[in-house]
């Protein structure tokens, strides 16, 4: 027997969820373009300074970094999203108790935000580390070129493909960690966080050399992540990404000048 269709009150909160989600990125775009377009840090590297947080205190680098998760993130989310927002108005059709999709929402993007105070702690780090030495300042290129090695094999590592299967199957993900309740959609999203952040962390890093807002470098791992997570071919996907990553960060080891950075 065929499934159900499902209510036409659902199928029309899902595409107003749906628009809600990609409407979020397109404004995160719109912020991260504009900032990039004018950032005061670029100022300060045509000077020759080194300041991979770009001048900006910390709240004003995690407003930023939060703007480029929800531009980036967003749409790669998306299914997951759809999923538990779709069971939980299953459960209120049914009488049951239902949790706002914001509920699961929300600690989703408090780690990433978490992530994203490790991030500007990292750069300042990497700051003091090339302010203080001739030899690092000379070799960031091939610094960057040793993360994307180091991302490359990531990609292949257990943990990234334990991952990445969980984010590319909502419905499965749903069997294996439904709590009911506010508490229980709380560790749901601050589970799925974590699953999100273990897929590419090791990407998001990579910016910092290159340059937290350049925008192809979030371009490039924006579509890898939506690819790896969305498309039928994902983990393939992961698999060349990780032989590119490796490839080309050798050549930048090689020739730094292959590599473009922010320093």
């Amino acid at each position: 027997m065929a499934p159900a269709a499902p209510a036409p009150a659902l199928v029309r909160e899902r595409r107003a969820l749906l628009g809600v989600l990609l409407v979020a990125a397109a404004g995160g775009w719109v912020v991260v373009l504009r900032h990039a377009g004018g950032g005061s840090g670029h100022d300060d590297m045509a000077m020759g300074g080194v300041d991979l947080t770009m001048g900006m205190g910390a709240p004003l680098f995690l407003a930023m970094w939060m703007a480029m998760m929800v531009a980036m993130m967003f749409p790669a989310a998306a299914p997951m999203v759809l999923a538990f927002s779709r069971s939980q108005s299953r459960r209120g059709e049914r009488g049951h108790p239902h949790v706002p999709t914001w509920v699961f929402l929300a600690p989703y993007l408090v780690v990433w935000l978490a992530f994203g105070g490790l991030g500007y702690l990292a750069a300042l780090g990497f700051n003091r580390l090339v302010g203080d030495s001739a030899w690092a300042m000379d070799n960031v290129p091939r610094i960057a070129g040793a993360l994307l090695v180091a991302a490359g094999l990531y990609q292949l590592t257990p943990l990234k493909r334990r991952c990445l299967t969980r984010c590319r199957t909502p419905l499965s993900f749903m069997l294996s960690y439904w709590r009911d309740g506010r508490r229980g959609a709380v560790e749901m999203g601050l589970r799925h966080g974590l699953f999100c952040l273990g897929c590419c962390w090791v990407l998001f890093l990579v910016l910092l050399p290159l340059g937290v807002m350049n925008v192809a470098a979030m371009v490039a791992v924006a579509a890898l992540v939506l690819a790896e997570k969305v498309l039928p071919a994902g983990e393939r996907v992961a698999a060349v990404a990780a032989v590119v990553l490796v490839g080309y960060g050798l050549v930048a080891l090689a020739v730094p000048a292959a590599l473009p950075t922010a320093v």
